[in-house]
């Protein structure tokens, strides 16, 4: 079976190499056009595009499959290049373009989405932060046949795992990428046995894309609340605090709930843990960092100048 693959960060890795190691034939790999990164903001190429060029595949870049939009040039010379490739399907992981029409017809076997979440829940671009966010004790991958809609198509393979109570995005990324790895494969081995079952119309939510601004603290939410958020945002964009006109991230943190106060006061300072009161509850905070610095343990932190004294209101 030729496979042509289409995806961009890390998680998508993961899953070319399970597909490249198990044998299939990968002509053709479709990814984000390289962006500035790092000190230097010179150009990066992708996760994806890296594995591929070390594997000797095409890659093409295109900035939109859209014929009639922005780039149609871009979009007519992927045509081109896909319908060359001659695959028997598409897979499709974190591309970060939506396919058109005409890329979801082109494979005789259509194209397979690998999805991080139990759908139709989390459907959309966020489907591990917003599950770790609600406090969802499991979640999952979700092999699925594309439509035209936003993570709408039938499913073929479903497999599921536990959330852990300390989970981060971070660490979740990687159980579901390893996950998504194994189970697009065995998709692929069995696509000829494998039944469409269209998604429930009960249990749809959508999971928004992260943003930045998501990463200020508000101090009148519940404490469980800004906990599960800290984990959530976990690598990006953080949470964060005010501190003497310096934005603190917060990495780790644990409830107090039998400690209470106006929310943003510091109730308790020491080398062990500083707790804040919130909306309902408190938040001991355990690994903090300053502008420019290391994730420090709160012990370390509270050794620093400015440290965190109780009574002090964190309050913006």
């Amino acid at each position: 079976m030729r496979v042509a693959y289409a995806g961009t960060p890390e998680f998508a890795r993961v899953a070319l190499q399970s597909i490249l190691d198990a044998g299939f034939a990968v002509p053709l790999v479709l990814t984000q056009p390289d962006r500035p990164a790092g000190r230097g903001m010179k150009l990066q190429p992708s996760a994806v595009k890296q594995l591929a060029m070390e594997r000797g595949i095409a890659v093409a870049q295109p900035r939109s499959l859209r014929l009639d939009g922005k780039f149609p040039e871009d979009a007519a010379a992927a045509r081109e290049t896909l319908l060359a490739a001659r695959a028997d399907v598409m897979v499709v992981a974190a591309y970060g373009l939506i396919l058109p029409r005409w890329v979801l017809e082109l494979p005789p076997r259509g194209c397979l989405n690998i999805h991080g979440s139990l759908l139709p829940r989390w459907r959309g671009a966020a489907p591990i932060q917003r599950a770790i966010e609600a406090g969802d004790e499991r979640t999952g991958i979700t092999i699925m046949q594309m439509d035209e809609g936003l993570d709408t198509g039938d499913m073929l393979l479903v497999q599921a795992l536990e959330i852990a109570p300390d989970e981060t995005s971070a660490t979740l990324h990687d159980r579901l990428a390893a996950l998504g790895a194994s189970a697009i494969v065995a998709a692929l081995r069995e696509l000829d046995r494998l039944s469409r079952e269209p998604q429930p119309a009960e249990g749809v939510c959508y999971a928004h894309k992260i943003e930045k601004a998501e990463g200020a603290i508000d101090w009148t939410l519940p404490a469980a609340v800004l906990e599960r958020r800290v984990r959530a945002l976990d690598p990006f964009p953080g949470m964060s605090f005010n501190l003497d006109g310096q934005a603190v991230k917060l990495w780790r943190a644990a409830l107090r709930p039998e400690l209470s106060g106006a929310p943003g006061t510091v109730l308790r300072a020491d080398a062990q843990e500083v707790v804040v009161a919130c909306g309902e509850g408190s938040l001991a905070l355990l690994e903090l960092q300053r502008p420019g610095g290391k994730r420090l343990p709160v012990r370390a932190f509270q050794q620093q100048p400015q440290a965190l004294a109780a009574g002090r209101s964190l309050a913006a």
